[in-house]
């Protein structure tokens, strides 16, 4: 084993989300000594990582290697993509119980472990499992993110080119509130090659309501056509988990502790907020409209009716 490590990820869960979560981190950066694969099938993570050690040689000399939750004491960042996945005709809320009682199997014993980095989550929901890998590691909120509606915000942008015939690259638009059926698109902060939407074309209410349905039920077509989904919020993973490492200041639409922003305090929710070497350097709180302000306010009472009802 090396002496010292510059930079360390630990992975736990190496399904589908974990394994192309993985294969994108280790294209995206070129700043890990080590990643680190945790998964209860320890024979299926020595087996990932030797595969994924294959590509090391054409992208970063990252140590690939399957492990336990002891590896998290000296690790930066631990990405955790462990629990139930969604079935079709599922929502995400449909798994609280079960992936809250995962997740508190995986925290114990990682905070034991000595762990001081970032916790990144993805396991759904999203939002939820956020909020209680804080209260459940006692660690400050910066040092907990949640994917959040990054990849809902993906989805809206591709949306948003298609209709608008225009390059993805152009769109910038970003989904608040739950990762899942209480979103919303947050319309007058949406620009068009840096310029406002507004200004440029005029969406009716019909039409904004059609592209928020299309987003909310995105995941579930690709669901039921192939399975579950996990390049999209695998990317969303990287590209956080990246920006942590390299302290790139970027901002992203994520699983943001809210203290105040929007009325609303105590719980994560999607909002924008700038990733760095802390974890969350800032969440952005957007000059919502009055409609936009009260559906992040419903997403919020959502999320809190569920938080109130687990019992771990």
């Amino acid at each position: 084993m090396l002496d010292s490590y510059t930079h360390k990820v630990v992975l736990v869960g190496d399904g589908s989300v974990g394994s192309a979560f993985a294969f994108s981190l280790l294209q995206s950066t070129n700043e890990i000594d080590e990643l680190v694969i945790v998964d209860r099938n320890q024979q299926k993570a020595a087996g990932d990582a030797a595969d994924l050690a294959d590509i090391t040689p054409l992208t970063s000399p990252v140590r690939v290697i399957a492990g336990s939750y002891e590896d998290a004491h000296n690790a930066d960042v631990v990405v955790i993509t462990a629990g139930v996945a969604r079935k079709p005709g599922e929502t995400r809320l449909d798994l609280v119980n079960k992936n809250a009682a995962i997740l508190k199997t995986i925290v114990d014993p990682i905070v034991a472990a000595g762990f001081k980095g970032v916790f990144v989550i993805s396991s759904n929901p999203v939002d939820i499992l956020t909020t209680l890998t804080q209260r459940l590691s006692g660690f400050p909120k910066e040092r907990v993110i949640g994917t959040g509606t990054s990849l809902d915000s993906m989805r809206l942008r591709i949306l948003l080119s298609h209709r608008l015939h225009l390059s993805v690259n152009a769109v910038d638009a970003q989904i608040l509130g739950e990762h899942g059926d209480t979103s919303f698109a947050a319309f007058n902060e949406i620009t068009i090659n840096g310029k406002p939407l507004t200004e440029q074309v005029q969406l009716s209410d019909q039409a904004k309501e059609e592209i928020e349905d299309d987003v909310h039920q995105a995941g579930g077509r690709i669901i039921g056509n192939k399975g579950a989904t996990f390049y999209g919020v695998a990317k969303c993973l990287a590209y956080i988990t990246s920006a942590i490492i390299e302290n790139l200041n970027v901002v992203l639409p994520i699983s943001a502790p809210l203290e105040g922003q929007y009325g609303i305090d105590g719980i994560y929710l999607g909002s924008p907020a700038v990733i760095n070497s802390q974890g969350i350097g800032q969440v952005i709180e957007y000059p919502l409209a009055a409609d936009e302000l009260a559906k992040m306010k419903h997403s919020a009472q959502a999320m809190q009716k569920v938080l109130n009802s687990i019992q771990i």
